[in-house]
């Protein structure tokens, strides 16, 4: 079964050569197979062993077969480039040369960037490729309950056990991604620093208190999560600083990508309503979608993500550029504390929204000033461009 992706990956190939990350399992293959397979002239999968050897051996010969081809501008896709970053200065050659178009995949450009080749200047760009979001598959089984035991990447949300699905997932990271590579010495601690990463998502990070935990130094827990941002497993929000009434706190949150793999980690069910876990998800889920969202949108430089926490206590979950402040409340019934934060930040008069995402059942505005937003009809509007 394929579900048709909603990326802006096709339009960025039509102006030049791209690089396509994302994290294992989001479907980068299947999309391009179903989405891509009618413009692509000639293929490698550097997950063939066989074919892997042969051009770590000798580069050249990407050259030569792409030679041999009778292609205007055709398009060239190297499945996991950062097998064999060697290729990239036949790539080069060949788009000068030949005027030939790269889609060039892989799930961590860690070990491209620190090997130190040519990452081909500005003749690529960057595309990301996500798990599922809203509008993909929002006639499906799209509820909380489901989203927080599957996840959003594809092969697990469409699974009947998903976790067999995502234990495999985070071995296949930690062997694959992580030891293969030689990313981390000693495996075990890096799978204990994995379970505290999940216990502090959404937490505003700490390294003295991760590197007490796990038995290592501040450097090491900083260094690691590093590695879970180059393998695109997590991302740092940044704190909003420019708030003149109230000082803000100035250190990151970290988030990881997907809420099966955050409840795997955890080793727990979906936590209910009731529990404190439950808020966590919701704003995990969400902060995903948005991000996703103005990736997809080419807007992600425009409107860098952020969040705001003063010194005192007020806090907004999430602020898109200097444009909307959005909290998440999985409440079905606000109440006027549930506002502290939004209000306090309002103050300030930068955002042109104030937002509320919760679990009421319909939208509406309080005190002609905060949005409350049904998180469905949130995500309707977001990914319809009326949000920002």
């Amino acid at each position: 079964m394929y579900i048709k992706r909603r990326t802006n990956i096709r339009t960025k190939l039509d102006r030049k050569s791209q690089f396509l990350f994302g994290p294992r399992s989001t479907g980068k293959t299947s999309y391009i197979s179903n989405e891509l397979a009618d413009e692509i002239v000639l293929r490698w999968d550097l997950l063939d062993t066989r074919l892997r050897r042969r051009a770590s051996a000798d580069p050249g010969l990407l050259y030569e077969e792409a030679n041999a081809l009778d292609a205007d501008r055709g398009l060239i896709v190297i499945d996991e480039i950062q097998k064999v970053p060697e290729l990239l200065d036949e790539v080069h050659r060949l788009i000068e040369e030949k005027g030939f178009r790269f889609l060039l995949t892989g799930s961590s450009a860690r070990k491209l960037v620190r090997s130190g080749v040519n990452l081909l200047g500005g003749r690529a760009g960057r595309c990301y490729l996500f798990p599922f979001v809203y509008p993909e598959v929002r006639d499906m089984d799209f509820t909380l309950e489901h989203i927080f035991r599957s996840g959003l990447l594809p092969e697990s949300f469409l699974s009947d056990d998903p976790d067999p699905v995502l234990e495999d997932y985070i071995d296949t990271y930690l062997y694959d991604e992580i030891q293969s590579e030689g990313a981390v010495r000693n495996l075990p601690a890096f799978s204990r620093f994995l379970e505290i990463a999940a216990i502090s998502n959404g937490d505003i990070l700490n390294y003295t208190n991760i590197a007490s935990d796990v038995g290592l130094s501040k450097n090491s827990i900083r260094e690691w999560y590093q590695i879970l941002t180059d393998t695109l497993l997590g991302f740092e929000l940044q704190p909003f600083k420019n708030t003149k009434k109230r000082k803000a706190i100035e250190t990151a949150k970290y988030y990881l990508f997907d809420t099966g793999i955050l409840r795997t980690l955890l080793g727990c069910q979906p936590p209910a309503d009731t529990q404190t876990e439950y808020g966590i998800f919701f704003e995990t889920f969400i902060i995903n979608e948005i991000k996703a969202y103005l990736s997809y949108s080419n807007l992600e430089r425009k409107y860098p993500l952020s969040y705001w926490r003063s010194t005192s206590g007020f806090e907004v979950d999430t602020i898109i550029g200097n444009e909307v402040a959005i909290e998440f409340k999985t409440t079905r019934n606000l109440i006027p504390r549930d506002f502290r934060g939004l209000k306090a930040f309002s103050e300030e008069g930068i955002t042109k929204k104030n937002i509320i995402v919760c679990r009421e059942d319909r939208k509406r505005i309080v005190d002609d000033s905060f949005l409350v937003y049904p998180w469905k009809e949130f995500l309707e509007d977001l990914w319809d461009g009326r949000i920002v």
